[in-house]
This record gives C-alpha cells, sequence and structure tokens, in this order.
C-alpha cells in the first residue's frame, strides 16, 4: 500500500521550446504510458484562462489509483529514456494532488 490507496492527479504546465523533440516525446507516450494503471484526462494546448497569469503553452492532467502507481510509471525505465526528450524540450511546472474521499465529493 505504501503512500495509501487514494486516486492522485498529476497536473503539469509547460512551456514548449522546442516542437520536433517535444513530438518525438510525444509520439511515444502513450506507448509506454498503456503500460501503466493512469488515465490521461486533459492534454490542452489552448486552456482558457479564467484568472491570473498562466505564461505555459499547454496543461497536462493523469489520474492515478494512488500515488504508488504515479511513481511506478514515471520512475519507471520506459518513461524515464522517453523523458529525456520532454525534458530538453520543454520548462515547466508538475503538482501531483490527491483526490477527494468518496464521502468529501458527496457533501
Amino acid at each position: 500500500m505504501g503512500r495509501g490507496q487514494m486516486t492522485v492527479y498529476a497536473i503539469v504546465s509547460i512551456c514548449i521550446h522546442d516542437r520536433p523533440t517535444y513530438d518525438r516525446y510525444a509520439s511515444r507516450f502513450f506507448e509506454v504510458f498503456s503500460k501503466f494503471d493512469g488515465r490521461l484526462l486533459v492534454s490542452d494546448e489552448h486552456p482558457e484562462l479564467l484568472m491570473g497569469d498562466w505564461p505555459y503553452d499547454k496543461l497536462i492532467m493523469m489520474s492515478f489509483p494512488d500515488a504508488d502507481a504515479y511513481y511506478a510509471w514515471a520512475h519507471s525505465p520506459e518513461y524515464l529514456e522517453i523523458a529525456k526528450d520532454r525534458e530538453a524540450a520543454t520548462v515547466g511546472t508538475g503538482v501531483l494532488v490527491k483526490g477527494l474521499a468518496p464521502a468529501a465529493a458527496v457533501g
């Protein structure tokens, strides 16, 4: 169980400064991602800004059954190999957040 059995969401905002290298990463992403228990929920290069400043090009949101599942994917040799292209082609921020417990989501 490790970090607990609660759905987590990885939310990442990036600026893409090397499109060909990022596209190479993106073309291999699902090949790796599909081997893990995650779900891609959002991948939007044109999100609507509702308030504040947002200096990024793209927002990505993924869900995983728990933090252990996220880290299994993020630290897997397969993902680390393709992530070299993402790291070379982008700058950004990312957070891992816990979902609400079912009772809290209802109330």
